[in-house]
């Protein structure tokens, strides 16, 4: 025996509330949904019908439209079922040039309302119908005397559930019918007062955008750009942020389903890198959720993203071409979101080569500048490593670009990718110190002496110092680190303390020719005056505690983590220091 499935009104009430819709302000969309499908569905019967729909609020709510009207058969099918779509196809309302494709717009009116009045007249003839229903999930149907003069369209009229009365009210039900309805091609009127605009802005060439933007987002744009995606219906303006914000930042906009208000905080119609951008658009072919507060992530809107995405990045190109200043701007305020596209955009990457400064030691430079100067771009790709070896590289006409930052690294091996491997490099440490000059013999002989006096200082850090003579003269030492050296010593360590004798043999192997340079390397600056001061002690104890002072700033200078035995070095040596300051040893 078969039965047939039993529905709680009052549950699915609850259902819609608490879990399909975010708030009960969408019953008002549900209700001009309704109203603009009857019109269109008469206007395929007359098209000279009139649109209009008309609200009126007091202690009930009402809206009436010119739209087809419904027969007793249809008010049965399609106000008392839920869910029943494909009905609605069989009895007209196919879903293309519709707005309503779920079949529970009615039930959302309970949100806020204990009883719900239907009075309709259909175009294709008959009686008129009274529809009448409440939120225990009771309903009657009965017919009108078209003797009362019931014109063809439909009227519903709303009582509100104690506690929502206010969602009836005239100041609150404008500003929603305004958001939701703006666009609509029928003339909305509240209370007398025409309430919609009923034209898309940027369909009108002599509309002011800017002051669009202004009005809907907030902002004066940059650029207002217009898109369009004729596969999915879809047209709009897309405008571009004046200043720049986090990539975290909700990429937001505002979207029209079939000129009907899906939401202005819908995200996922631009692609990641276009932070930047927000946009309004009315489309025709996209999905909304059943919720209709969001887009259905499916291949077309995959599709529509990429296309628009590349209508911006096509209009950042033009903007190169004609107004080379205002793209400097642009990638100036928004460097993050085209340093993005750059990495797998060619024309992108030139766009940014030419115009965007990177962090170099002649200061904020672009690229091609800073390649046009130095010949090549050598680059550091460590952010406090570079600010610690800048100043010195700058001293000695050592050209370098900080690519420590986001995206930086990418589209540096990406121009050596098209440009040739000698365009930009990385340079290692270890350059810098051999473009330093060699000191006079007579002060390099006497720091020597003071080396080996204090040679268990550095022991104790695995460094080996180094004599040279650089700028800038207030830098006494400059720490180095050989990189492959300290991988060197990792792993010869991690060979003493495996338990796996294979493990360690083949760990030995790697380490063989690891030879006797230590990780780090202390290059004094013989042109300071507290290393040639070094230079003239003659107490070893001293000697040993002024390199280990200076070994522990460098490490400071490098920003480089603290060890443990970095930290006790800093306490030890500052403590000796102050001990001898204050007269004690």
């Amino acid at each position: 025996m078969s039965h047939t499935f039993r529905v709680d009104l009052r549950g699915i009430i609850d259902l819609l509330s608490h879990h399909l819709y975010s708030s009960p302000r969408v019953y008002v969309r549900e209700l001009l949904q309704n109203a603009v499908d009857a019109i269109t569905a008469r206007r395929e019967l007359d098209p000279s019908c009139p649109a209009e729909v008309t609200i009126t609020c007091g202690s009930t709510l009402t809206i009436t439209d010119t739209g087809v009207g419904l027969t007793e058969t249809e008010v049965h099918e399609l106000l008392s079922t839920l869910g029943r779509t494909s009905k609605r196809d069989e009895l007209g309302f196919a879903r293309e040039g519709f707005l309503g494709q779920f079949g529970v717009g009615m039930l959302s009116c309970f949100l806020v309302a204990s009883s719900v009045t239907v009075v309709t007249r259909s175009a294709r003839g008959g009686a008129a119908v009274r529809w009448q229903a409440d939120s225990s999930g009771n309903y009657s149907v009965s017919e009108v005397d078209t003797a009362d003069g019931v014109p063809v369209g439909t009227t519903v009229v709303l009582s509100a559930s104690r506690g929502n009365e206010h969602w009836l009210e005239a100041d609150v039900v404008r500003p929603l019918v305004s958001d939701y309805g703006d666009l609509l091609p029928a003339v909305v009127t509240l209370d007398g007062a025409v309430v919609t605009r009923g034209e898309r802005p940027w369909d009108d060439e002599e509309a002011d955008l800017s002051a669009y933007c202004e009005q809907i987002f907030g902002f004066t744009p940059f650029e207002a750009i217009p898109i369009e995606v004729e596969a999915a219906g879809l047209t709009g303006v897309a405008f571009v942020l004046p200043s720049g914000v986090h990539p975290g930042t909700r990429q937001t906009h505002r979207v029209y389903l079939k000129r009907m208000l899906v939401g202005d905080n819908v995200e996922g119609l631009l692609p990641d890198w276009a932070y930047f951008v927000r946009c309004v658009v009315d489309a025709s072919s996209i999905r909304p959720t059943a919720s209709r507060e969001s887009l259905y992530q499916d291949e077309t809107l995959l599709a529509v993203r990429e296309e628009l995405g590349e209508q911006i990045r096509d209009w950042l190109i033009r903007l190169d071409a004609i107004e080379p200043r205002r793209a400097g701007e642009l990638l100036a305020a928004h460097h993050l979101g085209i340093k993005s596209l750059a990495r797998s955009d060619d024309e992108m990457l030139r766009l940014v080569e030419r115009w965007l400064p990177f962090e170099t030691t002649d200061g904020p430079v672009p690229l091609r500048q800073f390649k046009r100067k130095h010949g090549a771009i050598l680059y550091i790709p460590d952010v406090d490593e570079f600010h610690q070896l800048a100043p010195v590289a700058a001293a000695q006409g050592l050209g370098l670009v900080n690519a420590g930052y986001a995206y930086d690294l990418e589209l540096l091996n990406r121009l050596s990718a098209l440009d040739g491997a000698s365009v930009a490099r990385r340079v290692a440490p270890t350059e810098l110190l051999a473009a330093l000059a060699d000191p006079e013999p007579d002060i390099e002989t006497a720091l020597r002496l003071r080396l080996s006096d204090g040679a268990a200082a550095l022991d104790r850090h695995d460094c080996d110092a180094v004599i040279r003579d650089f700028d800038p003269v207030s830098l006494p030492a400059l720490l180095i680190t050989n990189a492959e050296q300290q991988r060197k010593l990792d792993t010869e360590q991690t060979a003493e303390e495996t338990t796996d004798p294979l493990w360690a043999e083949l760990l030995g192997q790697l380490t063989a020719d690891s030879g006797s340079s230590r990780p780090e390397q202390l290059v004094l600056n013989c042109r300071n005056p507290l290393v040639q001061r070094l230079a003239r002690l003659n107490d070893p104890a001293l000697v040993e505690l002024t390199l280990e002072s200076l070994y522990v700033h460098a490490v400071l200078q490098a920003r480089r983590a603290m060890r443990p035995k970095d930290t006790a070095a800093l306490n030890r040596s500052f403590l000796e220091l102050l001990d001898r300051a204050v007269g004690g040893k």
